[in-house]
């Protein structure tokens, strides 16, 4: 039996939703692979920073894609059903990507 990492509520996300974010994590799940390897290879420090920065760019794409479907989907189906404290939620959690 498989163990579920994800102790929270859940979302049904669409199989094109699911497709798209999990390709974006396989690319900087590769990235990262890669700048492991620069790093063995003992490559020039620029050349690392820049492949570092350029991986916490595919992470904020993908986290902006994340956002803006929760914002779209989640947050105004709590708004529709009543549910103000989903806004509460959203400016946390927007301080917290903000940082």
């Amino acid at each position: 039996m498989q163990q579920d990492i994800c102790n929270c509520k859940k979302v049904k996300r669409t199989a094109d939703e699911k497709s798209q974010l999990s390709n974006r994590l396989a690319r900087i799940e590769g990235q990262i692979k890669g700048l492991r390897k620069m790093l063995e290879n003992d490559c020039y420090c620029n050349d690392i920073l820049i492949q570092s920065n350029a991986i916490c760019s595919a992470l904020s794409a993908f986290n902006r894609q994340l956002i803006s479907s929760h914002i779209k989907h989640c947050v105004k189906t709590e708004l529709m059903q009543g549910n103000d404290a989903i806004v509460e939620e959203l400016v946390d959690t927007l301080k917290k990507l903000m940082k």
